[in-house]
C-alpha cells in the first residue's frame, strides 16, 4: 500500500539526539496518521555519518508507521540527501525536516492540515525572527537573499526553511527537476503552485553542535547564487560598466585639465592605482565565471548526485498484515529507486 506522505529527514553525525527524535517524530506521525486516516513513512536519509547514525536509524521499529532508512556511500551534502529521500519517498506527499531537533515534529500537523484541507501544495517554514543569531549572520544572510533575488523571475522567501511539505503535484514537479546542482530552496520556490509560509522559531539543539560553519554557508551560498541566479554575472557586468564609465571621465577630465589649464598629467601613482583596480575587477570577474563554468562543467558529466551504500525498508503492522522488512546492500545512483 503506497503511502499517503512521506517524511524526508536527512542525517549527519546525530547519533547522540536521533533516540529522542525519532521518538518524538513517531509520537506525531503516528497520532497524525491516527487522526486522518492516512498511511505515512518516515524515510531517513543519513549522509555519510562517522558516528554510527545509519545503523542506529536502521534498528528503529516501524510501529504504526512505515521506516525507510538510507544510507549513502559517503558525505555528498544535504541537498544531494535531500535528493536521495525524494527519489526514494514512496508517498505521494512528501515532507522535509531536519534531523537534529530543530524543526518540531509537532509541526506536522500544520502542514498536513494546509495541504489536505486549505489545498496549498508548499507550505514552508520561516524564522519568526533571527534575534538569537550575531549581528554579522543576519547581514550575512540579508544580503544573500537579496543577491539571490536580484533579477530572479522567481522570488525566494527570506529566511525560509528546509521544513516544508510538498503536495502530490508540487513533489512530482520537484522530481522532473533534471539539474545536479540544486538548490532546493530555490527550486521548491521556481515550481510555483499555491504555496504559503508558516512562522515558527527553531527548537535549541538537545546534543551537539551544528555542523555548518561559516566557510561551509558560504559554500552553500555560492552554490545557491550560481546554480539558480544570474545574479553575479548581472552585477559584474555592471562593475565592468562603472569601471570603464568612471576611467573614461577621468581620462576626459585630465586631457581638459592638460589642454585649457595646462595641469601636467599625473604621474606613476595614477597609474598604479588605476591598474590595480582594473586588474582586481578583471580577476573577480574571472572567478566569478569559473564558477559558473564549474557548474556547466558539473552538468555536462552528469555524474550520480549521490550513492546508495545500504537500503532498509520496515513496514508497519496494519489489519493483521505482518510486519515486512526489506534490506538491501547496493551500489544505487539518483533515480534508481528499488522498491
Amino acid at each position: 500500500m503506497i503511502p499517503e506522505l512521506s517524511i524526508v529527514v536527512p542525517l549527519y553525525n546525530e547519533a547522540d539526539g536521533l533516540v529522542l527524535f525519532h521518538a518524538r517524530l513517531m509520537a506525531c506521525a503516528e497520532a497524525e496518521a491516527a487522526a486522518r486516516g492516512m498511511r505515512v513513512e518516515i524515510v531517513y536519509v543519513d549522509d555519510g555519518s562517522r558516528d554510527g547514525t545509519a545503523q542506529l536509524a536502521a534498528s528503529f521499529p516501524p510501529g504504526a508507521v512505515d521506516v525507510q532508512v538510507l544510507a549513502l556511500s559517503r558525505n555528498f551534502g544535504k541537498e544531494a540527501a535531500l535528493m536521495a529521500g525524494l527519489d526514494h519517498a514512496r508517498g505521494e506527499a512528501v515532507m522535509f525536516m531536519d534531523g537534529d531537533g530543530q524543526h518540531p515534529p509537532e509541526m506536522i500537523s500544520t502542514f498536513v492540515r494546509l495541504w489536505k484541507d486549505e489545498g496549498y501544495d508548499v507550505a514552508y517554514a520561516v524564522k519568526a525572527d533571527r534575534t538569537d543569531e550575531a549581528r554579522s549572520r543576519r547581514l550575512f544572510v540579508k544580503a544573500f537573499y537579496w543577491l539571490l533575488n536580484f533579477g530572479a523571475p522567481s522570488r525566494i522567501p527570506e529566511n525560509a526553511a528546509d521544513f516544508r511539505i510538498l503536495s502530490p503535484r508540487a513533489a512530482t514537479a520537484l522530481r522532473r527537476m533534471p539539474e545536479h546542482n540544486r538548490f532546493f530552496k530555490g527550486l521548491s520556490s521556481w515550481i510555483g503552485f499555491k504555496q504559503v509560509a508558516v512562522p515558527y522559531r527553531p527548537s535549541a539543539r538537545a546534543h551537539g553542535s551544528s555542523s555548518w560553519s561559516f566557510l561551509r554557508l558560504l559554500g552553500l551560498s555560492m552554490e545557491g547564487l550560481t546554480s539558480f541566479s544570474p545574479a553575479p554575472l548581472r552585477l559584474a557586468a555592471l562593475l565592468g560598466a562603472l569601471l570603464a564609465g568612471t576611467s573614461l571621465m577621468l581620462g576626459a577630465g585630465i586631457v581638459l585639465e592638460r589642454l585649457f589649464w595646462g595641469i601636467p598629467v599625473p604621474g606613476y601613482p595614477s597609474l598604479f592605482v588605476g591598474l590595480m583596480v582594473i586588474g582586481g575587477a578583471q580577476l573577480l570577474v574571472m572567478g566569478v565565471l569559473g564558477e559558473y563554468l564549474a557548474r556547466i562543467l558539473s552538468e555536462i558529466k552528469a555524474r550520480p548526485v549521490y550513492f546508495v551504500a545500504e537500503h532498509v525498508l520496515r513496514q508497519s503492522v496494519r489489519e493483521g498484515h505482518p510486519m515486512a522488512e526489506m534490506h538491501v546492500l547496493e551500489a544505487q545512483a539518483v533515480g534508481e529507486p528499488q522498491l
